[in-house]
Protein backbone atom coordinates (compact mmCIF):
# COMPACT_ATOMS: atom_id res chain seq x y z
CA UNK A 1 0.00 0.00 0.00
CA UNK A 2 2.75 2.40 0.91
CA UNK A 3 4.57 1.43 -2.24
CA UNK A 4 1.51 2.30 -4.36
CA UNK A 5 1.12 5.68 -2.71
CA UNK A 6 4.80 6.50 -3.32
CA UNK A 7 4.46 5.50 -6.98
CA UNK A 8 1.41 7.75 -7.53
CA UNK A 9 3.11 10.71 -5.80
CA UNK A 10 6.30 10.29 -7.84
CA UNK A 11 4.28 9.98 -11.07
CA UNK A 12 2.39 13.21 -10.22
CA UNK A 13 5.63 15.05 -9.46
CA UNK A 14 7.24 13.86 -12.70
CA UNK A 15 4.14 14.95 -14.65
CA UNK A 16 4.26 18.42 -13.08
CA UNK A 17 8.01 18.73 -13.76
CA UNK A 18 7.63 17.62 -17.37
CA UNK A 19 4.77 20.06 -17.92
CA UNK A 20 6.82 22.93 -16.48
CA UNK A 21 9.80 21.84 -18.53
CA UNK A 22 7.80 21.85 -21.77
CA UNK A 23 6.39 25.29 -21.01
CA UNK A 24 9.87 26.60 -20.25
CA UNK A 25 11.21 25.11 -23.45
CA UNK A 26 8.45 26.76 -25.46
CA UNK A 27 9.09 30.13 -23.84
CA UNK A 28 12.85 29.87 -24.25
CA UNK A 29 12.45 28.70 -27.81
CA UNK A 30 10.14 31.60 -28.51
CA UNK A 31 12.56 34.08 -26.98
CA UNK A 32 15.47 32.72 -28.99
CA UNK A 33 13.32 32.71 -32.12
CA UNK A 34 12.51 36.35 -31.44
CA UNK A 35 16.22 37.09 -31.17
CA UNK A 36 16.85 35.15 -34.37
CA UNK A 37 19.27 32.59 -32.89
CA UNK A 38 17.28 29.41 -33.58
CA UNK A 39 14.22 28.35 -35.51
CA UNK A 40 10.85 27.91 -33.72
CA UNK A 41 9.73 24.32 -33.32
CA UNK A 42 6.42 24.64 -31.57
CA UNK A 43 3.24 26.64 -31.94
CA UNK A 44 4.20 29.35 -29.46
CA UNK A 45 7.56 29.90 -31.10
CA UNK A 46 5.89 30.08 -34.51
CA UNK A 47 3.48 32.67 -33.15
CA UNK A 48 6.42 34.71 -31.84
CA UNK A 49 8.14 34.48 -35.22
CA UNK A 50 5.02 35.53 -37.14
CA UNK A 51 4.49 38.46 -34.78
CA UNK A 52 8.17 39.47 -35.12
CA UNK A 53 7.94 39.28 -38.90
CA UNK A 54 4.98 41.63 -38.98
CA UNK A 55 6.65 43.88 -36.44
CA UNK A 56 9.89 43.98 -38.50
CA UNK A 57 8.00 44.84 -41.68
CA UNK A 58 6.09 47.60 -39.90
CA UNK A 59 9.15 49.10 -38.23
CA UNK A 60 11.23 48.69 -41.40
CA UNK A 61 8.58 50.50 -43.44
CA UNK A 62 8.36 53.30 -40.90
CA UNK A 63 12.15 53.64 -40.80
CA UNK A 64 12.39 53.69 -44.59
CA UNK A 65 9.83 56.48 -44.70
CA UNK A 66 11.88 58.42 -42.14
CA UNK A 67 15.03 57.88 -44.17
CA UNK A 68 13.38 58.98 -47.40
CA UNK A 69 12.09 62.12 -45.74
CA UNK A 70 15.34 62.93 -43.94
CA UNK A 71 17.31 61.98 -47.05
CA UNK A 72 15.41 64.50 -49.11
CA UNK A 73 15.85 67.10 -46.39
CA UNK A 74 19.46 66.41 -45.40
CA UNK A 75 20.94 64.91 -48.56
CA UNK A 76 21.27 61.35 -47.17
CA UNK A 77 21.69 58.35 -49.41
CA UNK A 78 18.39 56.58 -50.05
CA UNK A 79 18.07 53.26 -48.27
CA UNK A 80 20.46 54.03 -45.40
CA UNK A 81 18.05 52.61 -42.84
CA UNK A 82 18.48 51.84 -39.17
CA UNK A 83 18.79 48.13 -39.92
CA UNK A 84 21.46 48.60 -42.56
CA UNK A 85 23.59 50.67 -40.23
CA UNK A 86 23.42 47.92 -37.60
CA UNK A 87 24.23 45.07 -39.95
CA UNK A 88 20.78 43.44 -40.25
CA UNK A 89 20.07 44.41 -43.83
CA UNK A 90 19.89 41.79 -46.58
CA UNK A 91 23.36 40.52 -47.61
CA UNK A 92 23.42 42.31 -50.95
CA UNK A 93 22.41 45.69 -49.59
CA UNK A 94 24.78 45.26 -46.65
CA UNK A 95 27.68 44.60 -49.00
CA UNK A 96 26.77 47.64 -51.12
CA UNK A 97 26.46 49.83 -48.04
CA UNK A 98 29.78 48.63 -46.63
CA UNK A 99 31.58 49.12 -49.94
CA UNK A 100 30.17 52.61 -50.39
CA UNK A 101 31.07 53.51 -46.82
CA UNK A 102 34.60 52.17 -47.33
CA UNK A 103 34.95 54.10 -50.56
CA UNK A 104 33.69 57.29 -48.87
CA UNK A 105 36.12 56.79 -46.00
CA UNK A 106 39.00 56.40 -48.46
CA UNK A 107 38.05 59.65 -50.18
CA UNK A 108 38.09 61.59 -46.92
CA UNK A 109 41.19 63.35 -45.64
CA UNK A 110 42.73 63.37 -42.20
CA UNK A 111 43.29 66.39 -39.99
CA UNK A 112 46.97 66.33 -41.00
CA UNK A 113 46.04 66.43 -44.70
CA UNK A 114 43.68 69.32 -44.07
CA UNK A 115 46.35 71.12 -42.06
CA UNK A 116 48.80 70.70 -44.93
CA UNK A 117 46.30 72.30 -47.33
CA UNK A 118 45.68 75.24 -45.02
CA UNK A 119 49.43 75.65 -44.48
CA UNK A 120 49.99 75.79 -48.24
CA UNK A 121 47.37 78.52 -48.50
CA UNK A 122 48.58 80.77 -45.67
CA UNK A 123 52.32 80.17 -45.84
CA UNK A 124 52.95 80.38 -49.56
CA UNK A 125 55.06 82.72 -51.64
CA UNK A 126 53.31 85.82 -50.39
CA UNK A 127 55.27 85.75 -47.12
CA UNK A 128 58.03 87.35 -49.22
CA UNK A 129 56.17 90.65 -48.89
CA UNK A 130 55.81 90.59 -45.10
CA UNK A 131 59.15 92.32 -44.27
CA UNK A 132 57.77 95.23 -46.28
CA UNK A 133 54.96 95.44 -43.69
CA UNK A 134 57.52 95.73 -40.88
CA UNK A 135 59.30 98.46 -42.86
CA UNK A 136 56.23 100.71 -42.71
CA UNK A 137 54.78 99.59 -39.38
CA UNK A 138 57.64 98.69 -37.04
CA UNK A 139 56.52 96.69 -34.04
CA UNK A 140 52.91 97.45 -34.94
CA UNK A 141 53.48 95.56 -38.18
CA UNK A 142 54.66 92.57 -36.14
CA UNK A 143 51.60 92.89 -33.92
CA UNK A 144 49.45 93.02 -37.07
CA UNK A 145 50.79 89.62 -38.17
CA UNK A 146 49.73 88.13 -34.81
CA UNK A 147 46.37 89.94 -34.76
CA UNK A 148 45.50 88.85 -38.31
CA UNK A 149 46.28 85.21 -37.43
CA UNK A 150 43.94 85.32 -34.41
CA UNK A 151 41.11 87.00 -36.31
CA UNK A 152 41.39 84.78 -39.41
CA UNK A 153 41.39 81.66 -37.22
CA UNK A 154 38.27 82.90 -35.40
CA UNK A 155 36.39 83.83 -38.58
CA UNK A 156 37.33 80.49 -40.13
CA UNK A 157 35.70 78.73 -37.18
CA UNK A 158 32.47 80.76 -37.23
CA UNK A 159 32.24 80.31 -41.00
CA UNK A 160 32.12 76.55 -40.45
CA UNK A 161 29.56 77.01 -37.65
CA UNK A 162 27.30 78.72 -40.20
CA UNK A 163 27.20 75.49 -42.22
CA UNK A 164 25.25 73.72 -39.45
CA UNK A 165 21.79 73.97 -37.93
CA UNK A 166 20.06 72.05 -35.17
CA UNK A 167 17.43 69.48 -36.10
CA UNK A 168 14.33 68.56 -34.09
CA UNK A 169 16.42 66.38 -31.75
CA UNK A 170 18.87 69.19 -31.00
CA UNK A 171 21.65 67.62 -33.06
CA UNK A 172 23.84 69.69 -35.35
CA UNK A 173 23.27 68.83 -39.01
CA UNK A 174 25.28 70.13 -41.98
CA UNK A 175 22.73 71.89 -44.19
CA UNK A 176 25.12 73.98 -46.33
CA UNK A 177 28.23 73.06 -48.28
CA UNK A 178 29.94 76.21 -49.54
CA UNK A 179 30.63 79.85 -48.78
CA UNK A 180 28.05 80.73 -51.45
CA UNK A 181 25.37 78.62 -49.73
CA UNK A 182 25.92 80.54 -46.50
CA UNK A 183 25.68 83.88 -48.32
CA UNK A 184 22.45 82.86 -50.07
CA UNK A 185 20.93 81.68 -46.79
CA UNK A 186 21.63 85.06 -45.22
CA UNK A 187 19.98 86.96 -48.08
CA UNK A 188 16.94 84.67 -48.37
CA UNK A 189 14.02 84.95 -48.86
CA UNK A 190 14.01 88.46 -50.29
CA UNK A 191 17.23 88.14 -52.33
CA UNK A 192 17.95 84.38 -52.42
CA UNK A 193 20.92 84.58 -54.83
CA UNK A 194 22.33 88.04 -54.15
CA UNK A 195 24.73 86.87 -51.44
CA UNK A 196 26.08 84.14 -53.69
CA UNK A 197 26.75 86.63 -56.48
CA UNK A 198 28.64 88.92 -54.09
CA UNK A 199 30.79 86.07 -52.75
CA UNK A 200 31.44 84.72 -56.26
CA UNK A 201 32.52 88.17 -57.44
CA UNK A 202 34.90 88.53 -54.49
CA UNK A 203 36.30 85.05 -55.08
CA UNK A 204 36.87 85.67 -58.79
CA UNK A 205 38.64 88.98 -58.08
CA UNK A 206 40.87 87.40 -55.45
CA UNK A 207 41.73 84.34 -57.56
CA UNK A 208 42.48 86.39 -60.69
CA UNK A 209 44.57 88.85 -58.67
CA UNK A 210 46.48 85.90 -57.24
CA UNK A 211 47.25 84.75 -60.79
CA UNK A 212 48.38 88.28 -61.67
CA UNK A 213 50.66 88.36 -58.63
CA UNK A 214 52.29 85.09 -59.72
CA UNK A 215 53.09 86.60 -63.13
CA UNK A 216 54.33 89.84 -61.54
CA UNK A 217 56.62 88.08 -59.08
CA UNK A 218 57.95 85.78 -61.82
CA UNK A 219 58.96 88.77 -63.95
CA UNK A 220 60.36 90.62 -60.94
CA UNK A 221 62.47 87.70 -59.71
CA UNK A 222 63.89 86.86 -63.12
CA UNK A 223 64.74 90.50 -63.83
CA UNK A 224 66.60 90.84 -60.54
CA UNK A 225 68.31 87.48 -60.99
CA UNK A 226 69.87 88.44 -64.34
CA UNK A 227 70.34 92.23 -64.22
CA UNK A 228 73.09 92.07 -66.86
CA UNK A 229 70.79 90.74 -69.57
CA UNK A 230 69.07 93.29 -71.86
CA UNK A 231 65.64 91.94 -70.87
CA UNK A 232 63.10 94.08 -69.01
CA UNK A 233 60.79 92.92 -66.25
CA UNK A 234 57.83 93.14 -68.63
CA UNK A 235 59.63 90.89 -71.13
CA UNK A 236 60.25 88.31 -68.40
CA UNK A 237 56.53 88.49 -67.56
CA UNK A 238 55.71 87.75 -71.20
CA UNK A 239 57.99 84.70 -71.09
CA UNK A 240 56.25 83.56 -67.90
CA UNK A 241 52.82 83.94 -69.51
CA UNK A 242 54.00 81.96 -72.55
CA UNK A 243 55.02 79.13 -70.25
CA UNK A 244 51.62 79.33 -68.52
CA UNK A 245 49.58 79.31 -71.75
CA UNK A 246 49.21 75.49 -71.80
CA UNK A 247 47.15 75.84 -68.59
CA UNK A 248 44.19 76.54 -70.85
CA UNK A 249 44.48 73.04 -72.34
CA UNK A 250 44.99 70.98 -69.19
CA UNK A 251 42.13 68.64 -68.34
CA UNK A 252 43.29 67.80 -64.79
CA UNK A 253 45.74 68.97 -62.17
CA UNK A 254 47.23 65.67 -61.01
CA UNK A 255 50.70 66.21 -62.45
CA UNK A 256 50.65 69.89 -61.54
CA UNK A 257 49.67 69.06 -57.96
CA UNK A 258 52.66 66.73 -57.58
CA UNK A 259 55.04 69.39 -58.89
CA UNK A 260 53.36 71.99 -56.71
CA UNK A 261 53.94 69.82 -53.65
CA UNK A 262 57.63 69.51 -54.56
CA UNK A 263 57.94 73.25 -55.10
CA UNK A 264 56.22 73.93 -51.77
CA UNK A 265 58.88 71.89 -50.02
CA UNK A 266 61.57 73.75 -51.97
CA UNK A 267 59.96 77.05 -50.97
CA UNK A 268 60.09 76.06 -47.31
CA UNK A 269 63.79 75.25 -47.72
CA UNK A 270 64.32 78.66 -49.34
CA UNK A 271 62.64 80.38 -46.39
CA UNK A 272 65.02 78.53 -44.09
CA UNK A 273 67.94 79.64 -46.27
CA UNK A 274 66.86 83.29 -46.08
CA UNK A 275 66.47 83.09 -42.30
CA UNK A 276 69.87 81.38 -42.02
CA UNK A 277 71.48 84.16 -44.07
CA UNK A 278 69.85 86.76 -41.84
CA UNK A 279 70.99 84.97 -38.69
CA UNK A 280 74.55 84.90 -40.02
CA UNK A 281 74.43 88.74 -40.02
CA UNK A 282 72.85 89.00 -36.57
CA UNK A 283 75.71 91.16 -35.30
CA UNK A 284 74.68 93.84 -37.80
CA UNK A 285 70.97 93.80 -37.08
CA UNK A 286 69.43 97.27 -36.92
CA UNK A 287 67.28 97.02 -33.80
CA UNK A 288 67.17 100.79 -33.56
CA UNK A 289 65.27 100.92 -36.87
CA UNK A 290 62.31 98.99 -35.46
CA UNK A 291 60.13 101.54 -33.69
CA UNK A 292 56.59 102.05 -32.47
CA UNK A 293 55.59 104.24 -35.35
CA UNK A 294 53.60 103.90 -38.53
CA UNK A 295 53.76 105.50 -41.92
CA UNK A 296 50.19 106.79 -42.22
CA UNK A 297 50.10 106.29 -45.99
CA UNK A 298 52.04 103.04 -46.21
CA UNK A 299 50.82 101.16 -43.13
CA UNK A 300 47.25 100.59 -44.45
CA UNK A 301 48.88 98.93 -47.47
CA UNK A 302 50.79 96.70 -45.06
CA UNK A 303 47.49 95.68 -43.48
CA UNK A 304 46.25 94.46 -46.85
CA UNK A 305 49.50 92.55 -47.43
CA UNK A 306 49.25 90.74 -44.08
CA UNK A 307 45.53 89.95 -44.46
CA UNK A 308 46.05 88.62 -47.98
CA UNK A 309 48.77 86.27 -46.74
CA UNK A 310 46.25 84.63 -44.37
CA UNK A 311 43.42 84.19 -46.88
CA UNK A 312 42.04 80.64 -46.76
CA UNK A 313 38.33 81.08 -46.02
CA UNK A 314 37.36 80.44 -49.64
CA UNK A 315 37.96 76.70 -49.45
CA UNK A 316 37.49 76.01 -45.72
CA UNK A 317 33.85 74.78 -46.05
CA UNK A 318 34.74 72.16 -48.67
CA UNK A 319 37.85 71.20 -46.71
CA UNK A 320 35.87 70.59 -43.51
CA UNK A 321 33.25 68.63 -45.43
CA UNK A 322 35.90 66.26 -46.76
CA UNK A 323 37.54 65.50 -43.42
CA UNK A 324 37.24 62.04 -41.87
CA UNK A 325 36.63 63.64 -38.47
CA UNK A 326 35.10 67.13 -38.91
CA UNK A 327 35.21 67.56 -35.12
CA UNK A 328 39.00 67.97 -35.43
CA UNK A 329 38.66 70.96 -37.76
CA UNK A 330 38.83 73.64 -35.07
CA UNK A 331 41.93 72.14 -33.50
CA UNK A 332 43.58 71.83 -36.93
CA UNK A 333 42.79 75.46 -37.76
CA UNK A 334 44.29 76.63 -34.47
CA UNK A 335 47.66 74.90 -34.76
CA UNK A 336 48.07 75.83 -38.44
CA UNK A 337 47.49 79.52 -37.68
CA UNK A 338 49.73 79.39 -34.62
CA UNK A 339 52.51 77.87 -36.71
CA UNK A 340 51.92 80.41 -39.49
CA UNK A 341 51.98 83.30 -37.02
CA UNK A 342 55.31 82.19 -35.53
CA UNK A 343 57.00 81.52 -38.86
CA UNK A 344 55.70 84.66 -40.54
CA UNK A 345 56.60 86.88 -37.62
CA UNK A 346 60.08 85.38 -37.35
CA UNK A 347 60.69 85.61 -41.10
CA UNK A 348 59.47 89.21 -41.39
CA UNK A 349 61.38 90.44 -38.32
CA UNK A 350 64.79 88.91 -39.02
CA UNK A 351 64.61 89.93 -42.69
CA UNK A 352 63.83 93.52 -41.81
CA UNK A 353 66.52 93.63 -39.10
CA UNK A 354 69.05 92.50 -41.70
CA UNK A 355 68.27 95.08 -44.38
CA UNK A 356 66.33 97.74 -42.40
CA UNK A 357 65.41 100.72 -44.61
CA UNK A 358 66.75 98.97 -47.71
CA UNK A 359 64.08 96.26 -47.46
CA UNK A 360 62.47 95.71 -50.86
CA UNK A 361 58.95 94.65 -51.76
CA UNK A 362 60.16 91.10 -52.53
CA UNK A 363 62.71 90.31 -49.83
CA UNK A 364 64.82 87.91 -51.96
CA UNK A 365 65.84 90.91 -54.08
CA UNK A 366 68.00 91.96 -51.11
CA UNK A 367 70.12 88.80 -51.23
CA UNK A 368 73.67 88.86 -52.72
CA UNK A 369 73.69 88.24 -56.52
CA UNK A 370 75.06 84.69 -56.36
CA UNK A 371 72.54 83.40 -53.82
CA UNK A 372 69.74 85.57 -55.21
CA UNK A 373 69.87 83.96 -58.68
CA UNK A 374 69.39 80.38 -57.47
CA UNK A 375 66.82 81.28 -54.84
CA UNK A 376 64.80 83.33 -57.33
CA UNK A 377 64.88 80.61 -59.98
CA UNK A 378 63.35 78.13 -57.51
CA UNK A 379 60.77 80.73 -56.48
CA UNK A 380 59.84 81.36 -60.11
CA UNK A 381 59.33 77.63 -60.60
CA UNK A 382 57.14 77.60 -57.48
CA UNK A 383 55.11 80.53 -58.82
CA UNK A 384 54.62 78.97 -62.25
CA UNK A 385 53.50 75.63 -60.82
CA UNK A 386 51.21 77.36 -58.32
CA UNK A 387 49.50 79.45 -61.02
CA UNK A 388 47.19 76.66 -62.37
CA UNK A 389 45.46 76.15 -59.02
CA UNK A 390 43.84 79.61 -58.65
CA UNK A 391 43.49 79.76 -62.45
CA UNK A 392 41.29 76.66 -62.60
CA UNK A 393 39.34 77.75 -59.53
CA UNK A 394 38.56 81.07 -61.24
CA UNK A 395 37.66 79.29 -64.51
CA UNK A 396 35.35 76.92 -62.63
CA UNK A 397 33.46 79.79 -60.99
CA UNK A 398 33.20 81.67 -64.29
CA UNK A 399 31.89 78.62 -66.13
CA UNK A 400 29.31 77.81 -63.46
CA UNK A 401 28.19 81.43 -63.17
CA UNK A 402 28.03 82.41 -66.85
CA UNK A 403 28.42 79.40 -69.14
CA UNK A 404 25.90 76.71 -68.18
CA UNK A 405 23.39 77.29 -70.97
CA UNK A 406 19.70 77.03 -70.07
CA UNK A 407 20.42 77.02 -66.35
CA UNK A 408 19.81 80.69 -65.70
CA UNK A 409 23.22 81.73 -67.04
CA UNK A 410 23.59 84.37 -69.79
CA UNK A 411 25.82 82.32 -72.14
CA UNK A 412 25.51 78.83 -73.67
CA UNK A 413 27.31 75.83 -72.25
CA UNK A 414 31.02 75.85 -73.07
CA UNK A 415 31.11 72.04 -73.09
CA UNK A 416 29.79 69.81 -75.85
CA UNK A 417 27.53 66.79 -75.43
CA UNK A 418 30.62 64.58 -75.37
CA UNK A 419 32.04 66.54 -72.44
CA UNK A 420 34.77 68.20 -74.46
CA UNK A 421 35.50 71.89 -74.14
CA UNK A 422 34.34 73.92 -77.13
CA UNK A 423 36.72 76.15 -79.09
CA UNK A 424 35.34 79.36 -77.64
CA UNK A 425 35.75 77.81 -74.18
CA UNK A 426 39.46 77.49 -74.91
CA UNK A 427 39.42 81.09 -76.12
CA UNK A 428 37.92 82.19 -72.80
CA UNK A 429 40.67 80.43 -70.88
CA UNK A 430 43.42 81.81 -73.11
CA UNK A 431 41.89 85.26 -72.73
CA UNK A 432 42.11 84.91 -68.95
CA UNK A 433 45.83 84.08 -69.17
CA UNK A 434 46.39 87.07 -71.47
CA UNK A 435 44.45 89.31 -69.08
CA UNK A 436 46.69 88.33 -66.16
CA UNK A 437 49.71 89.07 -68.35
CA UNK A 438 48.44 92.53 -69.35
CA UNK A 439 47.71 93.42 -65.73
CA UNK A 440 51.20 92.23 -64.73
CA UNK A 441 52.75 94.41 -67.45
CA UNK A 442 50.78 97.56 -66.72
CA UNK A 443 50.79 97.20 -62.91
CA UNK A 444 54.17 95.57 -62.07
CA UNK A 445 54.08 96.46 -58.36
CA UNK A 446 53.93 93.32 -56.23
CA UNK A 447 53.44 94.84 -52.76
CA UNK A 448 50.90 97.45 -53.91
CA UNK A 449 48.85 94.85 -55.80
CA UNK A 450 49.01 92.49 -52.85
CA UNK A 451 47.88 95.25 -50.49
CA UNK A 452 45.08 96.27 -52.85
CA UNK A 453 43.80 92.70 -53.15
CA UNK A 454 44.00 92.11 -49.41
CA UNK A 455 42.11 95.32 -48.69
CA UNK A 456 39.47 94.82 -51.38
CA UNK A 457 38.58 91.13 -51.15
CA UNK A 458 40.78 89.65 -48.41
CA UNK A 459 39.31 91.78 -45.64
CA UNK A 460 35.81 91.14 -46.95
CA UNK A 461 36.12 87.35 -47.23
CA UNK A 462 38.20 86.90 -44.05
CA UNK A 463 36.89 89.61 -41.72
CA UNK A 464 33.56 91.16 -42.71
CA UNK A 465 31.41 88.49 -44.35
CA UNK A 466 32.01 85.62 -41.86
CA UNK A 467 31.07 87.87 -38.93
CA UNK A 468 28.01 89.30 -40.70
CA UNK A 469 26.82 85.81 -41.66
CA UNK A 470 27.42 84.58 -38.10
CA UNK A 471 25.33 87.41 -36.67
CA UNK A 472 22.55 86.94 -39.21
CA UNK A 473 22.15 83.17 -38.96
CA UNK A 474 22.80 82.65 -35.24
CA UNK A 475 21.78 85.96 -33.66
CA UNK A 476 19.39 84.45 -31.10
CA UNK A 477 21.88 81.79 -29.99
CA UNK A 478 25.02 83.92 -29.61
CA UNK A 479 26.42 84.95 -26.25
CA UNK A 480 27.13 88.60 -25.58
CA UNK A 481 30.90 88.27 -25.98
CA UNK A 482 30.45 86.52 -29.34
CA UNK A 483 28.28 89.40 -30.56
CA UNK A 484 30.90 91.83 -29.27
CA UNK A 485 33.71 90.02 -31.11
CA UNK A 486 31.76 89.86 -34.36
CA UNK A 487 30.79 93.53 -34.30
CA UNK A 488 34.31 94.62 -33.31
CA UNK A 489 35.87 92.61 -36.14
CA UNK A 490 33.35 94.08 -38.60
CA UNK A 491 34.26 97.63 -37.53
CA UNK A 492 38.01 97.03 -37.58
CA UNK A 493 37.78 95.14 -40.87
CA UNK A 494 35.78 97.92 -42.49
CA UNK A 495 38.29 100.58 -41.41
CA UNK A 496 41.26 98.51 -42.57
CA UNK A 497 39.59 97.62 -45.86
CA UNK A 498 38.60 101.16 -46.79
CA UNK A 499 41.86 102.79 -45.71
CA UNK A 500 43.98 100.06 -47.31
CA UNK A 501 42.08 100.29 -50.59
CA UNK A 502 42.38 104.09 -50.74
CA UNK A 503 46.10 104.20 -49.96
CA UNK A 504 46.86 101.29 -52.28
CA UNK A 505 45.20 103.15 -55.13
CA UNK A 506 47.10 106.32 -54.18
CA UNK A 507 50.33 104.34 -54.10
CA UNK A 508 49.68 102.93 -57.57
CA UNK A 509 48.85 106.38 -58.93
CA UNK A 510 52.04 107.76 -57.40
CA UNK A 511 54.08 104.90 -58.84
CA UNK A 512 52.71 105.61 -62.34
CA UNK A 513 53.02 109.36 -62.00
CA UNK A 514 56.67 109.38 -60.92
CA UNK A 515 57.62 106.13 -62.69
CA UNK A 516 58.70 104.50 -59.42
CA UNK A 517 60.26 101.08 -60.08
CA UNK A 518 58.98 97.98 -58.28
Amino acid sequence: MAHLIRHKISSKIISIVNSASHKSERKVSGVFARLGFQAATDEEAIAFAERDGLDYEYRHGMRMEEVRTSGEREGMVAGDSHYQRHGTAPPGSRKTSESSDAQGAQDKITAWDAGWNVTNAIQGMFVLGLPYAILHGGYLGLFLIIFAAVVCCYTGKILIVCLYEENEDGELVRVRDTYVDIANACCAPRFPVLGGHVVNAAQIIELVMTCILYVVISGNLMYNSFPGLPVSQNAWSVFAAAVLMPCAFLSNLKSVSKLSLLCTIVHFIINVMVIAFCLSHAQDWAWDKVKFYIDVKKFPISIGIVVFSYTSQIFLPSLEGNMQKPAEFHCMLEWTHIAACILKGLFALVAYLTWADDTKEVITDNLPPGIRMWVNIFLVAKALFSYPLPFFAAVDILEKSFFQGGDGTPFPNCYGTDGRLKSWGFAMRIGLVVFTLLMAIFVPHFALLMGLTGSLTGAGLCFLLPCLFHLKLLWRKLLWHEVFFDISICIIGSICSISGFIYSIEGLIEAFKYNIPD
